[in-house]
Protein backbone atom coordinates (compact mmCIF):
# COMPACT_ATOMS: atom_id res chain seq x y z
CA UNK A 1 0.00 0.00 0.00
CA UNK A 2 1.22 3.50 -0.82
CA UNK A 3 1.87 6.22 1.75
CA UNK A 4 -0.25 9.43 1.37
CA UNK A 5 2.44 11.21 2.88
CA UNK A 6 4.83 10.78 0.04
CA UNK A 7 3.73 13.05 -2.27
CA UNK A 8 5.78 15.19 -4.89
CA UNK A 9 7.32 17.29 -1.93
CA UNK A 10 8.82 14.64 -0.14
CA UNK A 11 11.51 13.46 -3.54
CA UNK A 12 13.30 16.28 -1.84
CA UNK A 13 15.85 15.62 0.32
CA UNK A 14 14.45 17.55 3.09
CA UNK A 15 10.75 15.68 2.39
CA UNK A 16 12.18 12.42 2.49
CA UNK A 17 14.25 13.60 6.08
CA UNK A 18 11.04 14.46 7.42
CA UNK A 19 9.03 10.73 5.86
CA UNK A 20 11.58 8.91 7.40
CA UNK A 21 11.63 10.80 11.11
CA UNK A 22 7.60 10.29 10.94
CA UNK A 23 8.07 6.69 10.43
CA UNK A 24 10.95 5.43 12.23
CA UNK A 25 9.96 7.42 15.08
CA UNK A 26 6.29 4.82 15.09
CA UNK A 27 8.37 2.49 14.52
CA UNK A 28 10.84 2.59 17.15
CA UNK A 29 7.71 3.40 19.64
CA UNK A 30 5.92 -0.10 18.76
CA UNK A 31 9.01 -1.50 19.42
CA UNK A 32 9.74 -0.10 22.67
CA UNK A 33 6.74 -1.17 23.48
CA UNK A 34 7.20 -4.76 23.17
CA UNK A 35 10.02 -4.47 25.79
CA UNK A 36 9.53 -6.92 28.97
CA UNK A 37 10.56 -4.24 31.63
CA UNK A 38 9.46 -0.67 30.54
CA UNK A 39 10.88 0.85 33.80
CA UNK A 40 14.04 0.70 32.14
CA UNK A 41 14.71 4.46 30.78
CA UNK A 42 16.05 4.76 27.17
CA UNK A 43 19.43 4.73 28.25
CA UNK A 44 19.62 2.55 30.44
CA UNK A 45 18.44 -0.21 27.73
CA UNK A 46 21.08 1.22 25.28
CA UNK A 47 23.70 0.33 28.22
CA UNK A 48 22.46 -3.21 28.84
CA UNK A 49 22.60 -3.76 24.65
CA UNK A 50 26.22 -2.54 23.95
CA UNK A 51 27.48 -4.88 27.09
CA UNK A 52 25.48 -7.50 25.34
CA UNK A 53 27.39 -6.83 21.98
CA UNK A 54 30.80 -5.52 22.69
CA UNK A 55 31.39 -6.86 25.78
CA UNK A 56 32.66 -5.14 29.53
CA UNK A 57 33.33 -2.14 28.99
CA UNK A 58 34.74 0.99 30.91
CA UNK A 59 32.09 4.01 31.67
CA UNK A 60 34.33 6.09 29.83
CA UNK A 61 33.86 3.92 26.86
CA UNK A 62 30.34 3.44 27.29
CA UNK A 63 30.17 7.22 27.39
CA UNK A 64 31.90 7.60 24.73
CA UNK A 65 29.67 4.66 22.51
CA UNK A 66 26.26 5.88 23.81
CA UNK A 67 27.58 9.90 22.68
CA UNK A 68 26.78 10.75 26.34
CA UNK A 69 28.63 12.73 29.20
CA UNK A 70 30.48 10.47 31.82
CA UNK A 71 28.69 11.51 34.35
CA UNK A 72 25.55 10.60 32.88
CA UNK A 73 26.98 7.74 32.21
CA UNK A 74 27.95 7.32 35.68
CA UNK A 75 24.29 7.70 37.06
CA UNK A 76 22.90 4.77 34.49
CA UNK A 77 25.69 2.17 35.34
CA UNK A 78 24.65 2.91 39.19
CA UNK A 79 21.00 2.68 38.50
CA UNK A 80 21.43 -0.81 36.09
CA UNK A 81 24.12 -2.02 39.33
CA UNK A 82 21.00 -1.10 41.79
CA UNK A 83 18.67 -2.97 39.62
CA UNK A 84 21.16 -6.65 39.82
CA UNK A 85 21.87 -5.81 36.26
CA UNK A 86 25.36 -4.95 35.52
CA UNK A 87 28.00 -5.08 38.05
CA UNK A 88 31.60 -3.06 38.24
CA UNK A 89 35.07 -4.83 38.92
CA UNK A 90 38.73 -3.28 38.68
CA UNK A 91 40.36 -3.11 35.25
CA UNK A 92 42.95 -5.76 35.09
CA UNK A 93 45.97 -3.63 33.98
CA UNK A 94 44.36 0.01 35.16
CA UNK A 95 43.34 -0.22 38.98
CA UNK A 96 42.15 3.11 38.75
CA UNK A 97 39.29 2.27 36.38
CA UNK A 98 36.31 -0.10 36.52
CA UNK A 99 35.09 -2.63 34.11
CA UNK A 100 31.39 -2.86 33.53
CA UNK A 101 29.97 -5.85 32.55
CA UNK A 102 26.15 -7.98 32.43
CA UNK A 103 25.18 -9.88 35.20
CA UNK A 104 23.21 -13.47 34.65
CA UNK A 105 19.87 -10.95 35.31
CA UNK A 106 21.13 -8.62 32.98
CA UNK A 107 21.64 -11.27 29.65
CA UNK A 108 18.45 -12.29 30.78
CA UNK A 109 16.99 -9.32 30.38
CA UNK A 110 18.27 -8.33 27.03
CA UNK A 111 17.84 -11.62 25.69
CA UNK A 112 14.15 -11.24 26.73
CA UNK A 113 13.99 -7.95 25.20
CA UNK A 114 15.18 -9.50 22.05
CA UNK A 115 13.04 -11.85 21.61
CA UNK A 116 10.15 -9.98 22.37
CA UNK A 117 11.09 -7.10 20.29
CA UNK A 118 12.04 -9.19 16.98
CA UNK A 119 8.90 -11.93 17.46
CA UNK A 120 6.83 -8.79 16.69
CA UNK A 121 8.49 -7.35 13.93
CA UNK A 122 9.05 -10.93 12.21
CA UNK A 123 4.75 -11.25 12.74
CA UNK A 124 4.73 -7.78 11.00
CA UNK A 125 7.25 -8.58 7.83
CA UNK A 126 5.44 -11.63 7.09
CA UNK A 127 3.01 -9.41 6.03
CA UNK A 128 4.66 -7.87 3.37
CA UNK A 129 5.44 -8.93 -0.62
CA UNK A 130 8.69 -10.36 -1.26
CA UNK A 131 9.51 -7.22 -3.13
CA UNK A 132 8.32 -4.92 0.03
CA UNK A 133 11.15 -7.16 2.15
CA UNK A 134 13.51 -7.08 -0.28
CA UNK A 135 13.72 -3.33 0.00
CA UNK A 136 13.59 -3.05 4.14
CA UNK A 137 17.11 -5.99 3.63
CA UNK A 138 18.26 -2.79 1.20
CA UNK A 139 17.16 -0.02 3.40
CA UNK A 140 17.83 -1.47 6.88
CA UNK A 141 21.98 -0.85 5.62
CA UNK A 142 21.19 2.47 5.02
CA UNK A 143 19.49 3.40 8.27
CA UNK A 144 22.57 1.51 10.01
CA UNK A 145 25.15 3.57 8.25
CA UNK A 146 22.95 7.08 8.82
CA UNK A 147 22.85 5.74 12.18
CA UNK A 148 26.78 5.37 12.68
CA UNK A 149 27.42 8.98 11.51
Amino acid sequence: MKNPDLTPQTRTDAGLAAVLRVAVGRLARRLRAQRPDASLSLGQGAVLFALARHGQMTPRALADHEKVQPPSMTRIITALEERGLVTRTPHPQDRRQQLVDLTGAGRTLVREDQHRREAWLARRLAELSPREKTVLREAAEILDRLSQS
